[in-house]
């Protein structure tokens, strides 16, 4: 297939895009390089991505309509993986605007696009920050209409939006709801990645709370396998992709990179915030049913690889801003 995959200098979307070359497909990767965290994460997964012949491409933004329709107007797309977003719980609170503008308003031109160049098939990314509130673990029939971030918000109008485009035009829809991505070449906003080099370096990790938080961490090969996975869908399913009922504490995690690396963690706790939620689970039931999708790697191997990671590209990564 020729597929358009939005957001395609991002964690996610850098790692979707290279199995799907591998796979034998063609992408167009669009990207606008924004500065939310050290461009030089990106320009990293951007260069492996541009030394394949089937890879393209363009420095486009998903609020710009306009460059978007030259954009689908040069190309045939089979389908649409929308991984273009501002991500992030803290920093949505911070930036309301930017997050709907980017996640909800860039949504909804794929969506105008798609239907105006007769695009079936469109997979998007969504957050299990919406499950804010509900019951543990979280099943993807939860009520989530009471989000608790801006982040989660635009989220939540995303989904919205998908699912009136599936009604009114047909579209087949699968909607995401990732949980805690990490692996190699993360976000540096992300705990991973920051817990990693802080204490790789030598530097106090900033701990929010008293670490008895859990997460459901999903490894990232994981998630883009799961993400193409989703390509096959007919109709509209909401999917949980996470780790499946073994979520670790946050301590627990520190612990694991402390072992990895050899090196004791320096830890400056801080004060929880309002909207950080405490723990999450997801229910994945519906992914295998639907996707024949698992998670592969465990948590533990998982930062084992990510710590090898780092630790190969130190020379690098220690110029990183965290």
């Amino acid at each position: 297939m020729i597929i358009l995959l939005t957001g395609c200098a991002g964690f996610i979307g850098a790692r979707t895009a290279e199995i799907l070359l591998e796979s034998g497909h063609d992408v167009v990767g669009i990207d606008n390089l924004n500065d939310y965290y050290d461009p030089q994460l990106k320009s990293h997964r951007l260069a492996r991505l541009e030394s394949t012949k089937r890879f393209q491409f363009a420095n486009i933004d998903i609020e710009d309509s306009s460059s978007l329709d030259r954009l689908f107007s040069q190309h045939d797309f089979d389908a649409i993986i929308n991984l273009a977003a501002r991500a992030g719980v803290r920093a949505s609170i911070v930036e309301p605007d930017v997050y709907l503008s980017t996640n909800t308003q860039g949504a909804l031109n794929l969506l105008r696009l798609a239907t105006k160049y007769g695009i079936t098939k469109y997979v998007m990314a969504s957050t299990s920050s919406l499950y804010a509130g509900a019951p543990m673990p979280f099943v993807e029939t939860a009520d989530v209409t009471r989000p608790i971030s801006p982040y989660a918000v635009s989220k939540l109008a995303a989904e919205s939006l998908a699912y009136t485009w599936h009604h009114l035009y047909g579209i087949n829809i699968a909607v995401l709801r990732y949980f805690t991505v990490f692996g190699p070449a993360g976000r540096p906003d992300m705990s991973p990645f920051r817990f990693i080099e802080w204490i790789r370096r030598g530097e106090p990790i900033t701990l929010y709370g008293d670490g008895s938080q859990t997460r459901d961490f999903t490894y990232i090969d994981d998630i883009a396998l799961g993400t193409i996975a989703a390509l096959g869908i007919e109709g509209y399913e909401i999917i949980n992709l996470g780790g499946g009922n073994s979520p670790l504490s946050i301590t627990r995690m520190i612990e694991i990179i402390e072992n990895n690396l050899g090196i004791n963690a320096i830890i400056k706790m801080e004060t929880s915030c309002d909207a950080d939620m405490q723990d999450t689970s997801a229910v994945i039931t519906k992914a295998f049913s639907l996707l024949g999708w698992r998670p592969k790697t465990e948590p533990i191997k998982g930062f084992e690889k990510t710590v090898v990671w780092h630790i190969n590209n130190a020379a690098w990564l220690s110029k990183i801003k965290l």
